[in-house]
């Protein structure tokens, strides 16, 4: 009686170690599957050290659009008065604030843009800057306001 009772527990610890054997390779497939994820940048705040924060709506917007910049050349000084992320896809790009801070980013830096904080971003490469550009906006509220000019300071 006691070699069938052996026999039996060792039946089952076999069959739990085949089922698991089976099944781990499936359980290691859940993120296998030939998709890549890469965390560019996780922050809770800006560039420029200010805190992430969310506008509080019931008409939340988000603009997805491509800039381009050419060799040389500026956006000009304005704001965003909503949160705004950008991923530099080519070129180099210098952003200059109000109060004379200057960052650099390159292909492949994400950004995370200071609210309602003037800036100039300036192409200071050869080659064209493209970012793409994610606004996280209220529907009908600008997501760039264009101040008056201001002279670099490059």
């Amino acid at each position: 009686m006691k070699k069938e009772g052996t026999y039996a527990r060792y039946m089952a610890v076999l069959w739990v170690l085949c089922l698991m054997l089976v099944s781990w390779p499936a359980l290691a497939d859940d993120y296998d599957t030939g998709v890549k994820a890469n965390v560019l940048v996780k922050s809770a705040t800006a560039s420029n050290g200010q805190k992430v924060a969310y506008p509080h709506t019931q008409n939340a917007e988000v603009t997805a659009m491509i800039v381009d910049i050419a060799p040389g050349r500026e956006t000009g000084w304005h704001l965003h008065p909503v949160p705004v992320y950008a991923y530099v896809i080519a070129g180099k790009l210098a952003v200059e604030l109000e109060d004379g801070r200057r960052y650099e980013f390159s292909n492949g830096q994400a950004i995370i843009e200071a609210v309602n904080t003037p800036h100039n971003g300036i192409n200071i490469g050869n080659v064209p800057v493209t970012l793409i550009v994610f606004y996280t906006g209220v529907r009908g509220m600008p997501i760039v306001k264009k101040i008056e000019e201001k002279r670099s300071k490059r």
